[in-house]
């Protein structure tokens, strides 16, 4: 890394640090080395207005006037419910990625770099000024040379090198969170950041995003209960994505709606039905499912029959055949009340350790889910129920998939938008009859046999290879030469505490060295600018020290 770069990166982590002080968040840093060093800043920390809030809106807040990768940093957090206490999850959820455009010119000219074209070859119009502007990408209305209406999101210029320096600092920060934080095992805070990483940088592909939403209209060609706008594909690029341009409402606008004459209780039966059918029958969700990406079609034919229209398709979700026919049966023993069936079906699944008793999970099911059928059907939500099943099983060491964790992000947001359409929705009776087909028709003789059929050329493929590796195995069992293959977590933590030990001692004495190199240009008064009576040299020399010494820190 450049001396530039490393400086630029230490100035933005005091500078994040100044943030979350000024937003009385210091309890986050408590426990780590920088915890120890936070009243050196207080004193020069202005205080934000609004330090009564609750602290979810606090960090929200932080967040937001940290910047746009900040931002995006708080909405991939917020799909971490099994991370978060509930108010900072739910608060995070609000954040809003708005930022301002930059110039109508530069977007024409990344454009044409990206399509390697001429804007007047491409479009007969495009307008300057953007419909969007996100912290990743901005949209403009545009129109084909065929008259039809389009829409082109382009990438911010400099974002790849932004969010490339960003990661880096989180990369700094959690590594600091693993060594020195005393429930760095329960943060997993590389885990986090690689998911992070791993959703920007899927958002920089415009082409993975358009190759998303072409497989989405396909997959929804002809309903009337979602539509999918268009790609066109000799107008996008990894840095353009050209699609057509829907009109319509945003799902929450309940005014809006209202006005337009649209059968609310319908829209919102619909939308559940839809999700629960993308989950279990396509295999492939929307998984940004808030009101600004889900829109409601403005065809005034469509007042009682009313149809969803999806956009931004930047992050969708998939399961593995496993974890989609486990969640199935979990949401079928819900249903049917079956606590001892949940129970088994976490431990078939994977997703709790086979050494656990059943008996106590299925107690500590029924603790979660019986207080929830006390309630009518239209309150309960089966998305809360999912989140507290989860973090209840957590207690007996619950290791779930990314793509769960966003399912139950996605669950939510459907739920709440439902409910907020229609108070009185029964997400259960909606969901239920969906389950039991998708259900009956994946598990059918017919399907079993088909896939049997498609798999026929693999078996046989392989299967003359059967008695000579039999017969082998075999061999090896009598002579005594099975060999046994294992990976052993302790010697791979012993290395890892070598490698921790030996950087550890590097720092310690580059941080001893520059601190001499300090004191000696502080003691010879040595010249060229000075900051606060103390030579630039020696700041700049104390100040390495210091981010030697909290790099060469001892993890608790």
């Amino acid at each position: 890394m450049s001396p530039l770069r490393s400086a630029r990166g230490s100035w933005r982590a005091l500078g994040i640090v100044r943030v979350l002080l000024r937003h009385r968040l210091d309890a986050l840093l408590e426990g780590t080395a920088v915890g120890g060093w936070l009243w050196l800043l207080k004193p020069i920390t202005r205080r934000a207005s609004a330090t009564d809030l609750p602290r979810g809106q606090r960090l929200r807040l932080a967040l937001q006037e940290l910047g746009p990768i900040f931002v995006k940093f708080g909405q991939v957090l917020s799909t971490r419910r099994d991370l978060l206490p509930p108010d900072m999850a739910e608060e995070l959820s609000l954040l809003q990625d708005r930022v301002a455009p930059f110039p109508g010119e530069v977007a024409r000219a990344r454009v044409e770099a990206g399509l390697g074209r001429p804007i007047e070859t491409l479009f007969t119009d495009f307008e300057n000024t953007p419909l969007a502007s996100a912290s990743i990408a901005q949209v403009h209305a545009a129109r084909l040379h065929d008259g039809r209406e389009v829409v082109v999101k382009v990438l911010r210029p400099g974002i790849r090198q932004r969010i490339r320096d960003d990661i880096a600092l989180l990369r700094t920060l959690a590594a600091l969170a693993d060594r020195h934080h005393p429930s760095a095992e329960k943060i997993r805070a590389q885990e986090v950041v690689s998911e992070i990483e791993s959703t920007l940088y899927a958002e920089l592909d415009l082409q993975r995003e358009g190759a998303n939403g072409s497989l989405m209209r396909r997959t929804w060609a002809g309903s009337d209960e979602l539509y999918v706008p268009e790609v066109f594909w000799t107008h996008s690029s990894e840095s353009v994505l050209t699609m057509e341009r829907v009109r319509g409402i945003p799902s929450d606008d309940v005014e809006a709606l209202d006005a337009a004459g649209i059968d609310r209780k319908a829209l919102a039966a619909r939308g559940v039905r839809v999700f629960y059918t993308q989950v279990f029958r396509d295999n492939f969700f929307h998984a940004d499912a808030h009101a600004g990406n889900i829109w409601v079609d403005l065809d005034p034919a469509r007042k009682d029959n009313p149809r969803f229209i999806a956009i931004d398709f930047g992050i969708v979700g998939q399961l593995t055949r496993r974890d989609q026919y486990y969640l199935a049966e979990n949401f079928m023993a819900i249903f049917q009340r079956d606590y001892r069936r949940i129970a088994e079906l976490h431990v078939e699944a994977g997703w709790m350790p086979a050494t656990v008793r059943i008996d106590e999970l299925e107690a500590a099911t029924r603790a979660v889910c019986e207080p929830y059928f006390t309630r009518p059907l239209s309150e309960i939500s089966l998305g809360e129920v999912l989140v507290k099943l989860f973090k209840t099983a957590q207690r007996y060491e619950l290791t779930l998939q990314p793509q769960l964790i966003l399912l139950q992000k996605t669950l939510l947001n459907i739920e709440g938008v439902g409910r907020l359409l229609d108070p009185k929705l029964d997400i259960w009776a909606e969901a239920r009859p969906v389950l039991e087909k998708i259900l009956r028709e994946r598990y059918s003789p017919a399907t079993l046999g088909n896939e049997f059929r498609k798999r026929l050329p693999e078996l046989i493929t392989h299967a003359p290879d059967m008695p000579r590796l039999v017969h082998e195995f075999l061999s090896q069992q009598v002579r005594g030469e099975h060999s046994l293959r294992m990976r052993s977590e302790d010697l791979a933590e012993l290395a890892r505490i070598s490698r921790a030990g030996q950087r550890q001692t590097v720092y310690a004495i580059l941080g001893t060295g520059l601190m001499i190199v300090a004191a000696v240009l502080y003691a010879l008064e040595a010249g060229g600018p000075q900051f606060m009576g103390i030579p630039a040299a020696a700041a700049i020399a104390g100040l390495g020290a210091f981010g030697a010494f909290l790099a060469a820190w001892p993890r608790r």
